[in-house]
């Protein structure tokens, strides 16, 4: 094969053909390294995202809760000022017997 314009022999041809194995066989690993890669980091895409998630829902989680501890005491809070509110409507209803006067309305 030095000479380019002499004709092939078995011997070349066989050598060739040695060397399309080879490249094709080179080729194949690259190939397998590259899908190994390429499914470590989906893998590793697919984990992030779920840990993602995770983090979001524990966030979500702890916002509602704080959320109902607060409405849990604006309730409270709201029945308290009605019962003193009643407490105070009842005084004065009492004093308002004392004195004899009629109720406003």
């Amino acid at each position: 094969m030095e000479n380019g314009d002499a004709p092939a022999t078995k011997q070349d041809i066989a050598l060739l053909k040695q060397d399309v194995a080879r490249l094709e066989q080179r080729l194949e690993q690259g190939i397998d390294q590259l899908r190994a890669e390429v499914n470590h980091g989906y893998n590793d895409l697919v984990e992030r995202i779920a840990d993602g998630e995770t983090r979001l829902l524990k966030a979500f989680y702890s916002f509602g809760e704080s959320s109902s501890k607060r409405m849990t005491e604006v309730e409270d809070n709201e029945a308290a000022i009605r019962s003193r509110l009643a407490t105070l409507e009842d005084r004065l209803l009492d004093v308002e017997k004392r004195l004899n006067m009629p109720p406003a309305r």
